[in-house]
């Protein structure tokens, strides 16, 4: 017999196997969205999610995705709860995840270490803004590279360029 605590760490990982519908190279446990499952009954579970920010447009067809996951696995009913607190940060993202994301193109943001408010200049764009660390270059490794746009293809990436090998990138920004 399966215990509880076993049924609702096996449906944490499935749930955690949904690929992002914006970077399908990536799971939701491996963008670290997926915070917790609950059994509220021996067919109900309940799932906790925390979006990359509160505007996400794919907190929508995660939740979707989850609960079809969910649903095949036996689930009855599957409640997805848009969970804010303690806030997503781009230090969730897994070793793998961001592995991944590199190889797929796309420079990985930097560790932040959760030290509190990544700072956000609201004025003119600098291509060359003084870093830490720089962003490097996920074709060539290089970390000579300059910011064209602080947004891109969604929301939580910029759109950079490598000054060595001359490839745009994108850019997964720090939160």
């Amino acid at each position: 017999m399966v215990t509880a605590t076993a049924l609702e760490a096996e449906l944490l990982e499935l749930a955690g196997s949904v690929p992002d519908p914006e970077l399908p190279v990536l799971t939701l446990q491996e963008l670290g969205v997926v915070r917790a499952v609950r059994l509220d009954g021996p067919d109900t579970a309940e799932v906790d999610l925390t979006p990359t920010y509160t505007g996400c447009p794919a907190v929508e067809a995660m939740s979707l995705d989850i609960e079809r996951v969910l649903r095949a696995h036996g689930m009855r009913e599957v409640t997805v709860r848009t969970v804010l607190a303690p806030a997503w940060s781009t230090d969730d993202i897994t070793p793998e995840g961001r592995r991944k994301l590199q190889e797929f193109g796309i420079a990985p943001p930097r560790v932040h270490h959760g030290t509190g408010p990544v700072p956000l200049a609201l004025g003119p764009i600098r291509t060359r803004e003084p870093e830490t660390e720089p962003v490097r270059c996920p074709h060539c490794g290089c970390a000579d590279t300059e910011l064209l746009s602080r947004f891109s293809s969604t929301a939580c990436k910029a759109l950079r360029r490598c000054l060595a090998c001359r490839e745009p990138f994108d850019h997964f920004k720090e939160l």
